[in-house]
């Protein structure tokens, strides 16, 4: 059972900061972004007026990223369509990776939910301040009555908290069902089962459910 305990670690220090880093987060994340513009360069490659199934397939998806986006903004702007589409296709690739042998979901890992949370906290107050202006936007956290500000900025963290270890507690949850099952049934008929239920379904579930939480924070945010 040590796949549940061990955690590849490298450490250096930078700046006489001595920093610690999870390599197979590190190495899994860059195949993830290496794997989405290799993707990006095979759809864009040879734009023609008659798609190939490449183009299509590209088409079709930002098209969809772009209905979804603007229609939960209530705008007729794009501005936020590239966000959308690529944090849905990261993080859907990053929960499918685990079923390739020796890799592993940096999903697994909470520094990487936890890190797109805090990205999309500061894009969504930064939208808020540039639709309301500043003014507006403080006066937001004294509604209804002045003393609940406190309460109004711990809500708003909080945000950060929930949209982070969702992601993260489902991801890693199935991984652990996954380790123990495997364990115990010694790696027959079940588990392979078990990893596209986990991969395939609930990490294209949560992959959703986190993008449409952030558009849905820049929503409410800026109206």
């Amino acid at each position: 059972m040590e796949d549940l305990t061990h955690v590849a670690t490298y450490s250096f220090d930078l700046f006489g900061l001595h920093l610690t880093v999870n390599s197979a987060t590190l190495i899994n994340t860059w195949i993830v972004m290496v794997v989405i513009i290799g993707l990006s360069l095979l759809a864009t490659r040879r734009i023609e007026k008659l798609p190939g199934p490449a183009q299509r397939l590209a088409e079709v998806y930002v098209a969809s990223m772009d209905k979804l986006t603007r229609e939960t903004l209530e705008t007729t702007s794009r501005s936020y369509v590239p966000l959308v589409a690529t944090t849905f296709l990261f993080l859907l690739l990053c929960n499918w990776i685990g079923i390739v042998p020796g890799l592993e979901e940096p999903t697994k890992d909470l520094n990487t939910p936890l890190s797109l949370g805090i990205m999309g906290f500061f894009l969504t107050h930064t939208a808020a301040i540039r639709a309301k202006g500043i003014v507006a936007y403080l006066k937001d956290y004294c509604h209804p009555f002045f003393i609940m500000a406190p309460l109004n900025v711990v809500g708003e963290l909080a945000k950060v908290v929930s949209i982070s270890f969702r992601l993260f507690g489902n991801i890693l949850g199935g991984a652990i069902i996954i380790t123990v099952v495997s364990h115990m049934l010694y790696s027959l008929l079940l588990p392979p089962f078990l990893y596209v239920f986990f991969a395939l379904f609930v990490g294209t579930i949560q992959a959703f459910v986190f993008t449409m939480l952030t558009i849905t924070y820049i929503a409410v945010a800026t109206k």
